[in-house]
């Protein structure tokens, strides 16, 4: 097996037809032909299926496509670090985020990559927690923010920032409740609420922590794990959801909802940058994982990351 075996790999399975894929790595179409036979040969698989259309990915090439990605990127990885060794971090870090943590930290950490690591090139994913945790282990991700529910055994997860989550909803909805300073978790629990699927986003987190507290399971009216969708059915009034504030700050900063912190006890979501524990990182994605550190930590210092308590680690000592 050759690396350019994989190179021509990727590039059928992106493009979709042969003559496309050629054209992308610059030789001639029997030649990409007679190289995806041997690969496949040894193998002992068929990677695509052929039509009029183009060709589609087999279940077997599916699951090589992850490997292949994985591969490829250790490669540049490995030149880009030793690159690194003599002159600024360089090369491509492919960083995936949660779509409830994203309007915390996605365009912060944008503008300071650019700024002090100007040779990096930032790709940034928005995924639900689940994806994110599968692309991870599978090395398609150097890195990800996720949510530390006791299930991040499998990688090396550096937490950075403990958040108070609020019962959140509409108004004058058929679910408001009197104006008080906080709500108890029992009676959070009990409101008709919009949460993510399992596993996803705070849905472990939240029925992790009723069954700590001893509380019934949530009265979960709805499962929506896209934070687009949550906000319009909020704004709706069809129900309330528990998060954050930061997801949907702009609403709340309108008034076009509210948020009521949960008490007795206080509910939390750590939010922790996590990498595989088998794949290394290059001297890029490194550089990047201390920066996300650093850009947290203001973040929170400044009050811009509101109902965020940044979490002093490991990480800070790099």
């Amino acid at each position: 097996m050759e690396l350019r075996q994989l190179r021509y790999f990727l590039a059928i399975a992106e493009h979709g037809t042969f003559s496309k894929a050629a054209g992308k790595v610059y030789v001639a179409q029997s030649a990409l032909s007679h190289q995806l036979a041997q690969l496949e040969d040894e193998l002992g698989a068929q990677l695509f299926v052929r039509s009029r259309r183009g060709v589609e990915l087999t279940e077997a090439g599916t699951v090589f496509h992850t490997y292949a990605t994985s591969i490829l990127r250790q490669v540049e990885d490995a030149a880009s670090s030793v690159a690194g060794l003599t002159d600024s971090p360089a090369g491509k870090v492919v960083f995936g985020i949660p779509h409830s943590a994203s309007h915390a930290l996605a365009l912060p950490l944008l503008k300071a990559v650019r700024q002090e690591l100007p040779k990096v090139q930032l790709e940034l994913t928005e995924e639900l927690t689940g994806n994110l945790t599968r692309q991870l282990l599978a090395g398609s991700l150097h890195m990800a923010i996720l949510f530390d529910d006791g299930t991040l055994d499998d990688l090396i997860a550096e937490p950075l920032v403990s958040e108070k989550m609020s019962l959140i909803y509409r108004p004058e909805s058929t679910v408001d409740a009197p104006r008080k300073a906080s709500i108890s978790f029992r009676d959070a629990l009990a409101k008709p609420l919009i949460l993510p699927a399992q596993p996803h986003g705070v849905r472990p987190l939240i029925e992790q922590q009723a069954v700590q507290a001893g509380l019934l399971a949530p009265n979960v009216v709805a499962d929506i794990s896209s934070i687009s969708i949550l906000r319009t059915s909020l704004l709706a009034g069809l129900g309330c959801t528990i998060l954050p504030v930061m997801p949907l700050k702009a609403e709340l900063d309108s008034g076009a909802l509210v948020a009521l912190p949960i008490r007795a006890p206080q509910v939390l979501r750590v939010v922790a940058l996590c990498r595989s524990r088998h794949i290394p990182l290059s001297t890029a994605a490194a550089s990047v994982g201390a920066l996300t550190a650093k850009v947290v930590r203001a973040l929170c210092q400044q009050g811009l990351w509101v109902d965020g308590r940044y979490i002093e680690s490991e990480i800070d000592e790099r």
